[in-house]
């Protein structure tokens, strides 16, 4: 499947907000929309006035690079949210917070979404004693996820689990980073997702 594949910088700085694409560089001043924050190309630094149409566009792309997903699998998820009961937006963000690698990525094994896709796609996660190596599985309320046994050992994973050790964890998901494992305890909720959405937008944008 077709990935984007060029400088992710140039996605933040279209965005104008940081997508953490990058992990851990987007927090320091090596951050490229720190040191150039006008949207890539000869116009970027333009001052355009934005547009209705121009507002949901960009909430849209927005979150679906955040997640790491493709326009037809993000035209799925909205589909899917829109058959469910309750709010549209709310049950779209639902569905990608419980992706595979989203979990990863909030477990604290990752240090940004496709790092968290990587991993997943090579084999090194389970979800209730299963391997699992697709990234857009969706997790249910008391699924386990876990590194497999046989990656446990190895240097990359030891770094991980140290690392992820005090981090805090959405209420969620019950991480133990000492053994590596994360249980789904409730869905996610619209409140518990720290990153700046309006998913109003979206649903505006696709019931034209």
């Amino acid at each position: 499947m077709a990935r984007y594949t060029g400088p992710v910088c140039r996605l933040c700085r279209r965005e104008g907000t940081k997508l953490f694409l990058k992990g851990d560089r987007c927090t320091t001043g090596k951050c490229a929309l720190d040191r150039r924050s006008t949207a890539p190309g000869q116009h970027g630094a333009a001052n355009k006035k934005m547009r209705e149409y121009g507002m949901q566009l960009r909430e849209k792309q927005k979150t679906r690079r955040y997640y790491g997903v493709l326009e037809r699998q993000f035209v799925n998820y909205f589909e899917e949210a829109d058959r469910k009961e309750g709010m549209t937006g709310e049950n779209l963000i639902c569905l990608l917070e419980r992706r595979l690698d989203n979990v990863v990525y909030r477990m604290g094994f990752a240090s940004s979404h496709k790092e968290a896709r990587q991993l997943v796609l090579h084999g090194h996660f389970t979800v209730n004693g299963k391997k699992v190596n697709i990234p857009s599985f969706i997790v249910k309320a008391g699924d386990v996820v876990a590194v497999k046994d046989s990656s446990k050992e190895s240097p990359k994973f030891k770094g991980l689990a140290e690392a992820a050790d005090g981090m805090t964890a959405p209420k969620w998901l019950e991480v133990n980073a000492e053994g590596m494992t994360a249980k789904v305890v409730a869905l996610p909720e619209r409140e518990d997702v720290n990153f700046d959405f309006n998913e109003q937008l979206i649903v505006e944008l696709y019931s034209k």
